[in-house]
């Protein structure tokens, strides 16, 4: 990456001033499944994680999830984590994009609303 995007913009991995914070007071702690990487900071509280490639925070799974907000303790690769049955894969955020969600009656969608069936009564003061 080059000195200018990691200057100028955040949403490309890390900022510079990002690195330099990592390399000075951060103990690297694991990797996840897209590559992202997790630290925590020396003899203190802080945790956060350097993005592989867009900075995407529906990219980090469950487990790590919890880690960063304090839920847990053990990072889940010093522990067996094994996910819930309830628990899914990642799925990007289509928002912008042609799989966006658009239900009925939204002006890029060619179906029609529903009409209204009378059980909702406008609040007067």
């Amino acid at each position: 990456m080059g000195f200018i995007t990691q200057f100028f913009t955040w949403w490309n991995g890390q900022t510079l001033g990002t690195r330099l914070f990592t390399w000075r007071k951060g103990e690297r702690v694991g990797v996840d499944d897209y590559g992202n990487v997790y630290y925590r900071e020396r003899g203190g509280k802080r945790r956060w994680v350097i993005y592989h490639g867009l900075a995407e925070p529906s990219m980090v799974p469950p487990e790590w999830h919890g880690w960063l907000h304090h839920t847990v303790d053990t990072p889940p690769n010093e522990e067996s984590y094994k996910p819930r049955e309830w628990q899914r894969k990642h799925r990007p955020n289509m928002t912008g994009t042609t799989a966006a969600y658009r239900p009925d009656g939204s002006l890029l969608t060619p179906s029609e609303r529903p009409k209204a069936t009378g059980d909702y009564e406008a609040w007067r003061p």
